[in-house]
């Protein structure tokens, strides 16, 4: 029986789970409405533009949760506090590891050549987020980037790991160890 979705949003939080579970390509019409319960009468109502609508907007969506869940208050709030947050933030969106990075996984396959602007703009973002964190609080500007690319890759690294692996744990471990050396740095 088709499920009663009256707000955008729940639809773009239910068609997201398909995604990160199939993949873009995996995700046909007849699966999405399959494991969404949502007819293709109401999934047309919400993305007019088909299965590439549903991508960007939930792209958007999740661009605009880590904005500002994460990107501004690196950008703007106390350097340290800002970065403590960022290890919470990540492990609780990620699900300790549980849950994967959509984003990430559209850049790993074709996906990434539909939407380029929209996924280098959220590593990118986060990258200089938290290099520029790093460098309010006193870190040398050089090595802030350094320690911000390898943060993200560590990150992302550890959500592939630990997925292909079916060991969250390997997230938990990571963020940790990557914790720990950007704070041995800010002291």
């Amino acid at each position: 029986m088709p499920r009663t979705i009256f707000e955008k949003s729940d639809a773009i939080t239910l068609v997201a789970e398909v995604f990160r579970e199939l993949g873009y390509e995996g995700a046909s019409m007849s699966n999405i409405t399959a494991r969404t319960k949502l007819s293709k009468g109401s999934l047309y109502h919400f993305f007019p533009g088909g299965k590439e609508e549903m991508a960007a907007q939930i792209m958007a969506n999740i661009d605009a949760w880590f904005v500002d869940e994460m990107f501004k208050p690196l950008e703007e709030d106390e350097p340290r506090v800002a970065i403590a947050r960022m290890w919470e933030t990540s492990d609780a969106y990620f699900r300790s590891g549980r849950r994967v990075c959509l984003i990430g996984a559209f850049a790993l396959d074709e996906t990434r050549d539909r939407f380029p602007s929209a996924i280098q703009g959220y590593f990118k973002r986060w990258i200089e987020a938290l290099a520029g964190a790093l460098t309010r609080a006193g870190v040398d500007a050089s090595e802030a980037q350094e320690l911000a690319d390898d943060a993200v890759v560590g990150i992302q690294g550890a959500l592939t790991l630990a997925r292909a692996l079916g060991n969250d744990e390997i997230f938990g471990r990571t963020l940790r160890r990557l914790r720990e050396r950007v704070e041995a740095r800010l002291t």
